[in-house]
């Protein structure tokens, strides 16, 4: 009998020892997994929950007509602050009444809450002449637009075209509804002669 359990022991505490070690990793990877996910939550709160590609996006009015449309190449989703990227947006204003205006660019960030549409990159802003407004063409790095009301500012240079004048300056505000335009300051404003105004 000493024999057998003399024998025993060491294969006791080898299998013991086992088991000890086990329990050790499982509870390291445990605390590792934990430790993981209180490093960022925001960051894993705020993986995209949707992409769309090659979308088309129509805002309609209480009469039931467009009132702008939207366009885009690529939108992607973040539910953290309900934001949207849009790679090469276009947005065309078709608000009843008024002259019809698009705005294009490399990018742009949907404020979904505020009604809001930051545009970054080469944004470009064209509205043809009509009988009610003159023709306008305006080019910027940076530009705001609040498309429910008809709005847009800028803080950067603006270079704008309007009729045969041309106007330019850092800082800006146009409301496409009222034809109002008001630059911040600093900036420059050409008027051709009368005889050259189309």
């Amino acid at each position: 009998m000493d024999k057998r359990t003399a024998h025993r022991w060491p294969l006791l505490l080898t299998i013991t020892a086992l088991i000890f070690s086990a329990l050790g990793s499982f509870w390291l990877v445990q605390v590792m997994q934990r430790g993981d996910g209180q490093v960022d939550p925001a960051a894993a709160g705020n993986e995209p929950d949707y992409i769309v590609e090659k979308f088309s996006f129509v805002r309609m009015t209480p009469e039931g007509k467009p009132r702008y449309l939207f366009y885009g190449a690529k939108l992607t989703h973040r539910p953290l602050g309900d934001v949207s990227d849009v790679e090469q947006p276009m947005l065309q204003s078709l608000a009843p009444g008024q002259s019809p205006m698009t705005v294009k660019a490399n990018s742009a960030r949907l404020r979904h809450a505020d009604d809001q549409v930051d545009l970054l990159g080469k944004v470009d802003v064209f509205r043809p002449a009509s009988p009610m407004a003159r023709l306008m063409h305006m080019t910027t790095e940076a530009l705001t637009v609040f498309p429910e009301e008809d709005r847009m500012e800028s803080r950067v240079r603006v270079d704008m075209a309007l009729g045969a004048n041309t106007i330019t300056g850092v800082g800006m505000k146009a409301n496409n509804a009222t034809r109002q335009v008001q630059f911040a300051g600093g900036g420059q404003i050409i008027v051709p002669p009368k005889g050259s105004r189309k």
